[in-house]
């Protein structure tokens, strides 16, 4: 051989060997997909919007009704604490209007929230597209992302929620009767709806707890007071398919789900918010219906199946039909 042919040979192994060394070491990405999920209803489209995730302490929130409860329902789900909670929003496209339910943080819970609008626009809409908002109560992750830099951030919706949840959270008079470091929900509230007040697209509705009050063909609002003075769900119907939008009837599934007696101290009145999880799980459970959860790990949309004397998740069937 000659004696330049071992160089050659050394170079020729040297130079694949750092090429198979970069393509080895190609960075990790570390960012997630489009927080977006979409389904059909019939001949509705629904579609899931995260906000962010954040993480919570909730042991110390939820109202286990055993010392360890908490801990042993979310080891039991392979869950650790603190619980990093997803906060979703549901957009639906009824072929005639476009509707969101819940809107998520905005800029007011932090860095990790306030990714709904970014993630509408990914799942191919603008805010200028939305008809109407509902929301469902107005603590501040459900209702602070109508509002953009002050300004309406669905600069051409209604924005529609309980006429009782209106008056409780937009009163100075209430908020005066709270502690000052607790005032945070009420001026937050005020904030939001201020905007879509002064365009004269804020149209509260009075509440019904038997039948609903339909507020757009196919969907009905639904009195489930108890979480807060005003709360609301909205079911969503068409061709005989159902979903019930709950908001915060349910907040952490893992410990709730087996044990829907467990309350959270978020509860205005959680001798009213257990007994309207209890029976919105049953009926959901008999019925056979969807239910879509605004704290439920992303998409936070399924069905639940009667397990002894709790309910077990069974998310839809992942599907890519168009």
């Amino acid at each position: 051989m000659p004696k330049f042919a071992h160089l050659g040979l050394a170079i020729t192994l040297l130079l694949v060997g750092i090429n198979t060394e970069v393509m080895a070491a190609a960075p990790q990405v570390k960012t997630q997909a489009p927080g977006f999920y979409r389904m059909m209803l019939g001949d509705f489209e629904i579609t899931a919007l995260n906000d962010g995730t954040r993480e919570l302490p909730v042991d110390k929130l939820l109202k286990e009704r055993q010392p360890g409860q908490v801990l042993r329902a979310l080891q039991h789900a392979y869950l650790g604490l603190p619980l990093e909670t997803s906060f979703n929003g549901f957009l639906i496209n009824t072929g005639a209007k476009l509707v969101l339910v819940d809107s998520g943080g905005g800029s007011n819970l932090g860095p990790t929230l306030g990714r709904l609008i970014t993630n509408l626009k990914a799942a191919g809409y603008q805010p200028e597209q939305v008809d109407e908002v509902y929301i469902t109560h107005l603590h501040s992750d459900h209702i602070s992302g109508v509002l953009s830099e002050g300004k309406a951030a669905f600069p051409n919706a209604t924005l529609r929620m309980d006429q009782r949840e209106a008056d409780f959270w937009l009163s100075e008079e209430n908020a005066a009767k709270v502690a000052e470091g607790a005032r945070g929900t009420f001026t937050n509230a005020r904030a939001a709806v201020k905007p879509y007040q002064e365009a004269g697209r804020f149209k509260p509705f009075e509440g019904d707890a038997k039948t609903g009050v339909e507020l757009v063909p196919g969907i009905r609002a639904l009195s489930t007071y108890g979480h807060t003075p005003g709360h609301s769900v909205y079911l969503v119907e068409s061709k005989g398919q159902k979903l019930a939008v709950w908001g915060d009837l349910m907040h952490v599934a893992a410990v709730q789900l087996p044990d829907p007696t467990v309350t959270i101290s978020f509860d205005s009145d959680a001798s009213l918010a257990q007994p309207q999880r209890e029976k919105a799980m049953a009926d959901a459970a008999e019925k056979g219906y969807y239910v879509a959860l605004a704290h439920s790990s992303f998409p936070g949309i399924g069905r639940l199946r009667p397990d002894g004397k709790g309910y077990v998740w069974l998310p839809p069937n992942y599907s890519s039909k168009p």
